[in-house]
């Protein structure tokens, strides 16, 4: 079975977590600094705080940025529902503006629209799938509301706009390290930013409040959002072998394309500045049964996925929500992933493109 994702891990992160075991300090501790300190460097930001997962990452960094009961947050409609969580678990309201049609992600100029008619405090943009948003519209839009800006990156690790890592653009940054990701710690989060009073907020907030590690001195009322040791240490080899993953989930998609290319699937785009990280090969569906291509893709022992069947705001825990999204509503329809991940091989990729194209034409 070609598996949609597969999280690869070897005997170096049993002897890495071995070695944590025997040091006897297995939850928060020198090994998570270690790992904090060598992910905001991949990512050219001064601080990194690790967390528990992606989900609390997200919730640090808004509550540390100020964003509580009766804020409004402006993200996305298309995307995996911890991003409006998020919002929710500090008492905020998410905003939904649509996407834009080719990258899927946030479009800036729904966005603008969105906050001239809506009071908005802060903005979350999701780099989904693995591609940059058009960050400069982005930056500039924070900029004209005089609002806290968040990259939702937990889809994004080693991907690029205008050859700067993404993470770097917004106040904070989160990524999820969930086994599906393109690097894991089987499951974790981290916050990055460059502000040093932002990042000694969310690091008390991830440990209960505490003014310092090791003290029982609390200025806040916290969480215990903190990652393990254990976590960091398989981290901590997934980063060092990150930058070929992701080379490896470039090369894959670019062989899908190629072998794609006489099918009438929509397939994903990379223009510049963004560089695609390829967490999803994701494709259209628009001539055909999306559902009868990947039962067709199952029969033949090719996985696939929907990433997302159902806009945030058409869940039935956001049902108080409305929103004007038709084109996240639509693509919701449409698309489907395809595995791209570092252990599929040319042959597989070849197979894959050959059951698409013989299916479809």
């Amino acid at each position: 079975m070609i598996t949609i994702a597969q999280p690869l891990l070897d005997e170096t992160e049993i002897t890495r977590v071995g070695d944590v075991i025997r040091s006897g300090t297995i939850a928060d501790g020198p090994e998570v600094r270690k790992f904090e300190r060598e992910f905001a460097a991949y990512c050219d930001t001064a601080h990194g705080i690790a967390t528990s997962n992606g989900t609390t990452a997200l919730h640090a960094a808004l509550s540390s940025l100020g964003i509580g009961v009766g804020d409004r947050v402006l993200t996305t409609p298309f995307s995996f529902i911890a991003t409006a969580n998020a919002i929710k678990h500090v008492g905020a309201e998410p905003v939904f503006a649509d996407i834009d049609p080719t990258t899927y992600n946030l479009d800036p100029d729904s966005a603008r629209d969105v906050a001239t008619e809506t009071q908005v405090d802060a903005i979350i943009v999701v780099h989904l799938y693995g591609l940059p948003a058009e960050m400069d519209a982005f930056v500039e839009l924070a900029d004209d509301l005089e609002v806290p800006l968040i990259e939702d990156a937990a889809q994004a690790h080693g991907a690029r706009y205008d050859g700067q890592p993404v993470g770097t653009f917004g106040d904070a940054a989160c990524f999820s390290f969930y086994p599906t990701k393109n690097m894991t710690t089987g499951e974790g989060g981290i916050v990055l930013t460059d502000q040093p009073r932002l990042a000694e907020r969310v690091r008390q907030f991830i440990n209960h409040g505490r003014e310092q590690t090791g003290t029982y001195e609390h200025s806040t009322v916290g969480y215990n959002f903190r990652m393990t040791s254990l976590a960091a240490a398989i981290g901590r080899v997934q980063l060092e072998r990150l930058p070929g993953f992701v080379d490896r989930r470039r090369e894959n998609a670019t062989r899908l394309s190629a072998g794609l290319s006489d099918t009438d699937l929509v397939l994903p785009v990379e223009s510049p500045p963004a560089k695609h990280a390829f967490h999803q090969y994701t494709v259209r569906v628009r001539s055909h049964d999306r559902t009868a291509l990947a039962d067709h893709l199952a029969d033949h022992d090719i996985g696939s996925g929907v990433y997302y069947p159902t806009c945030i705001h058409d869940q039935p825990a956001y049902d108080e929500i409305d929103a004007d999204a038709p084109i996240a509503e639509q693509a919701a329809r449409d698309v489907l992933s395809l595995p791209v991940h570092p252990s599929v091989s040319d042959a597989e990729i070849a197979q894959i493109s050959t059951v698409i194209t013989q299916y479809l034409t």
